[in-house]
């Protein structure tokens, strides 16, 4: 169908277009239908070419669209995806229509075009960056001096050594950089995106550092070659020292205007400095074929001989760092300038592709360069020449005997100073060879003045966007001040100035020899990190490891990453140390402070599969009684509502065993889900290491048992059930009483060990507090008629993140008591010893409370004693209670009748089905025979409660057995009686604790 007057295409794709009716002259809108929906005239017109689901019309169903996964959209703009809510609840409006087309028309209107900020492509943002960081002072003044002392060989096997690490690093970051939309912030966004903020963090400071002292240092390469000059032309302006840190701080000064003046203008310069860098090189490859004169003779240069090649093909070792590795780490610095690509990420047109074409073009362009420049003066050049043009074989001074050398097959005897070792020209000993075999050597110097700016430039743009991002991320204290970017391309104006106090600092001191190996060791530093992050992300198998970029393998970056460290402490032993020991101490920080990012990171990955290949490994492994440790389910409902509870488990489980708190809510609770992440972050705020877990049904008990059965994973499930004591049950419903004690019963059906844990004042801190809900932004026409924009909800809230209850007290030395009544495996032990081995509760000291008869009390003391020695728990005061088993004071017993009076079926004269009917109607209620059967333990409950009011009124904490009856036979409402009984009136909290009857201590190695 063509595009008619009355209807527009607005979007097309292949087949399928979405056309919107326009809006016509006014006599034609007056007799116009009611305007359709853009998303329903689309999909009518969709669905009429049989290309749309025949729902369409009746859903907000979308198609799937870029926008919707892009986030660089502007504000106000971007498509969002319905949600799974919209989609099943939501119902269309005229609002909603009128808004839709309200954003079309916004979308087709005309609009000021926002100033794009400048972005470069792979030749001039990465390539030519690259290139000229690897291109330096060493390439020009120290690459023939190498090929003298190590031979072409060995010259050419360093410079392929250092081209596979910068390779396989180049590899890497292509693999990192294509998977994902890479932004600002180069290395440290590679890195911290991939290994996560801590090792990224680290890596971030110290790349930082690193680029803004390389500034000063090639600065002062630069200051020298000029002070040099001044020299030669006696216009030194102080002395040397002076006259390199002037140069240095005027030559800085320029640099820091081209930086500010943006990154076009920076990029021109580096183009200018590349220019001039190839000028250099083809003035130094024409001065090799020109023939040699006898000036250039004098200082060893024959053109190209064979066997002058052959001559220096071997090496000759000379002087204290004459060895291979001693070569290396001399050379190896100039090949540390592979990341000045991907430190300006967020100035490149497309980073994924920008960064493996440039990187990997720049390594191997420059691979052959230095490989060219090694054969060819190598070629041309012997080791040693005297300069002078009367040290030929004919001239007067040559007094006889051998001639040594090479020079004596060209007419010159250079035997005197070789010899002595006193020659001052040849590989050997001049560093201004290249200059020397050049056409025309002023374009040498303008090469080595082009090198040494061209990398002090780019490492004076990386320092400030690399700490820019870092800054951004908010990892650190006390830096976010540096994190605001000004104009169009954000410029880091004020890490530019920092980075320029760093680089003035450093260029004042006028001698860096010290600290260069340490810049080296920093790059390696993140050679290794950016290699080990490309391996460590394709072991773990993330589902989210998907980089466009192929040609990698995990095996050659694990290579990469050692063999960087390995380089390391072969260039300076001690600045590695210092290097690493840095990146702990930061790493240690960040792991502490734990920052809110998600960044999605290979150590996630990394722990979810080794969290998953553990668990299955313990599922092959036994149960033993040595490693038993009480695994909790807290029934804490949203653990804020009940922080005491919460604080007491976690006191004995943190890095010990498994915490889960469980809440059982409302089928028609939306909460739940709502305020799941609020919850994680209230436990992880307290620095409560627990699961959260919740479930939603209409019964409690089930719920409860719900959870116990399915919380965990393999052998990692809960053992114990921690729930608080109700403290309502004497005014709540019978049958919520009925269904917690029924809690407890299914505890032990599904043999568990039970936890209850009364306070004083209750557990539940939780308030409601009304809460007003915004109905919805609408505009004028919409707000017409409508009689309230709000509405007043009511909402359930907790405790705060930073309120201390009783268990996160110094308890200082007061008592732990024990009452040790029945014997149910140890768990009752147990628990009160983890809870003193936390700093708050060390203190304490432990008694256990023993019930027995007069007659054998002194020995049933000595056993038991005997017993807790060889489970070395340090328990060493045991108590024998035999008043345990006398008779209550009336006073108790008139508190008790009182207590089940409002519980007493009062069956009287009735007959036996009628009780029966009237039991089963009421099963919680408490017969006149269920108090014959159970009035001993009524009793002992009673008498029980007396004792804890002698002996532990001033206790931290009481643990006792929890009484065990038959399922099905003692009513509810006695059960809570006797915990009431026994609990009432005290100040400390009391646990009564009763494991599942195994083994939960033992005394044997095996």
């Amino acid at each position: 169908m063509e595009d008619s007057e009355s209807y527009k295409t607005v979007f097309s794709l292949g087949p399928f277009k979405i056309r919107k009716q326009q809006n016509g002259p006014p006599t034609d809108q007056a007799n116009a239908e009611p305007k359709v929906p853009m998303d329903i005239t689309a999909a009518s017109q969709m669905e009429e070419d049989g290309l749309a689901p025949p729902d369409y019309e009746t859903t907000f169903d979308a198609c799937p669209r870029y926008e919707f996964y892009a986030n660089s959209a502007p504000p106000g703009r971007r498509k969002v995806r319905p949600s799974l809510d919209m989609l099943r609840n939501a119902e269309p409006s005229s609002h909603d229509s009128s808004t839709k087309d309200g954003e079309d028309k916004d979308v087709e209107a005309d609009e000021e075009p926002e100033t794009e900020p400048v972005r470069f492509g792979w030749v001039t943002g990465v390539m030519i960056r690259c290139m000229l960081n690897i291109w330096g002072v060493i390439l020009y003044l120290r690459l023939p001096w190498i090929t003298a002392q190590a031979g072409i060989g060995l010259t050419w096997l360093i410079i392929i050594m250092s081209s596979i690490v910068t390779s396989i690093t180049g590899l890497s970051i292509s693999a990192i950089s294509t998977n994902g939309k890479v932004k600002a912030g180069g290395t440290y966004f590679l890195i911290s995106r991939s290994l996560g903020p801590e090792l990224g963090g680290s890596i971030g400071l110290l790349f930082s550092f690193a680029n803004a002292v390389a500034v000063a240092m090639h600065v002062v390469g630069f200051s020298e070659t000029v002070k040099d000059l001044l020299v030669e032309t006696d216009s030194i302006m102080s002395d040397p020292v002076n006259d390199i840190r002037i140069v240095g701080v005027i030559t800085i000064t320029g640099l820091m205007g081209i930086a500010l003046a943006g990154m076009e203008w920076e990029a021109k310069a580096q183009v200018v400095f590349f220019f001039v860098i190839m000028v250099s090189f083809v003035n130094y490859f024409v001065g090799t074929l020109i023939p040699a004169s006898p000036e250039r003779m004098a200082k060893g240069y024959f053109s190209y001989r064979g066997d002058i090649f052959l001559e220096n093909i071997g090496p000759e070792w000379r002087g204290e760092t004459g060895s291979f590795f001693g070569m290396f780490s001399i050379f190896f610095p100039s090949a540390t300038g592979i990341l000045a690509g991907a430190n300006i990420s967020g100035d490149l047109k497309d980073p994924a592709v920008a960064i493996p074409q440039g990187t990997l073009m720049a390594i191997f362009l420059t691979t052959l360069t230095y490989l060219a420049i090694a054969a060819t003066i190598g070629s041309c050049v012997i080791r040693d020449a005297t300069g002078s043009i009367n040290d030929t074989l004919g001239a007067g001074n040559f007094t006889g005997g051998e001639c040594a050398g090479l020079g004596c097959n060209y007419g010159w005897n250079f035997t005197e100073c070789t010899l002595a070792g006193t020659c001052e020209y040849g590989l050997a000993n001049d560093y201004q060879t290249m200059s020397m075999v050049s056409a025309f050597s002023p374009l040498i110097t303008a090469g080595i003045f082009a090198a040494t700016l061209s990398s002090a430039l780019a490492c004076l743009v990386s320092a400030p966007k690399v700490f820019q991002c870092l800054c951004q991320d908010n990892l650190y204290p006390l830096i976010g001040f540096f994190a605001k970017g000004y104009g169009k391309n954000q410029e880091p104006l004020r890490a530019y100035a920092l980075t320029f106090i760093l680089a003035v600092a450093f260029i004042l001191i006028a001698e860096l020899n010290t600290i260069a190996p340490i810049i080296s060791n920093f790059f390696l530093c993140s050679y290794a990190l950016i290699n080990f992050s490309c391996f460590h992300a394709t072991i773990t198998k993330s589902p989210g490891w998907r980089p466009s970029f192929r040609y990698f393998s995990k095996w050659t970056a694990l290579f990469g990453a050692i063999i960087s460290v390995v380089i390391m402490f072969l260039l300076n032993w001690w600045s590695a140390l210092i290097v690493v020991g840095i990146i702990f101490v930061s790493l240690a920080y960040v792991t502490y402070k734990k920052p809110e990012v998600n960044w999605g990171s290979s150590v996630q990955a990394g722990s979810y599969q080794m969290a998953l290949s553990h668990a299955m490994s313990l599922s092959d492994v036994e149960d033993h009684v040595k490693n038993f440790r009480p695994q909790c389910l807290v029934l804490s409902g949203p653990p804020n509502f009940r922080p005491a509870l919460v604080d007491f488990v976690a006191a004995f489980t943190k890095t010990v065993s498994l915490m889960i708190c469980g809440n059982v809510a409302e089928p028609h609770d939306s909460s739940c889900a709502e305020n799941y992440s609020e919850q994680l972050r209230w436990l992880n705020a307290r620095k409560i290491r627990s699961f959260y877990n919740f479930i939603t049904t209409g019964n409690l008990r089930a719920g409860a048992t719900s959870l116990m059965q399915v919380s965990g994973l393999g052998r990692l499930k809960p053992n114990t059930v921690v729930l608080g004591y109700k403290h309502n049950w004497q005014t709540d419903s019978p049958q919520n009483m009925e269904n917690y004690v029924g809690i407890i019963h299914d505890c032990f059906d599904l043999s568990v060990g039970v936890c209850v844990l009364r306070m004083r004042d209750g557990l539940d801190v939780s308030r409601t507090v009304k809460a007003q809900v915004n109905m919805g932004f609408e505009d004028t026409e919409g707000a017409i008629g409508r009689e309230r924009q709000r509405r007043e909800t009511f909402k359930v809230v907790g405790s705060d993140t930073h309120l201390e209850t009783y268990f996160q007290g110094n308890q200082k030395k007061k008592n732990i008591d024990i009452y040790w009544l029945f014997d149910d495996g140890g768990l009752t032990l147990l628990i009160p010893y983890l809870l003193t081995r936390r700093k708050r509760w060390s203190r304490c000291r432990v008694r256990v409370f023993l019930s027995s008869q007069i007659a054998n009390a002194e020995e049933h003391r000595e056993e038991i004693q005997s017993l807790l020695n060889k489970f070395r728990l340090g328990f060493n005061e045991v108590v024998v209670l035999p008043e345990i088993m006398w008779r209550p004071e009336e006073t108790s017993r008139k508190e008790f009748e009182d207590l089940i009076a409002p519980y007493r079926l009062n069956e009287g004269q009735k007959g036996v089905d009628t009780v029966e009917e009237m039991k089963m109607e009421a099963p919680w209620k408490v017969t006149d025979e269920d108090l014959r059967i159970y009035k001993k333990k009524s009793e002992q409950h009673m008498r029980l409660h007396e004792i804890l009011q002698d002996h532990s009124r001033n206790a931290a904490l009481i643990v006792m057995s929890l009484p065990v009856v038959r399922k099905g036979v003692c009513p509810s409402a006695l059960y809570m009686a006797w915990l009431e009984t026994v609990s009432k009136g005290l100040h400390p909290p009391v646990a009564f604790i009763r494991g599942n009857q195994e083994d939960a201590l033992t005394f044997y190695c095996q």
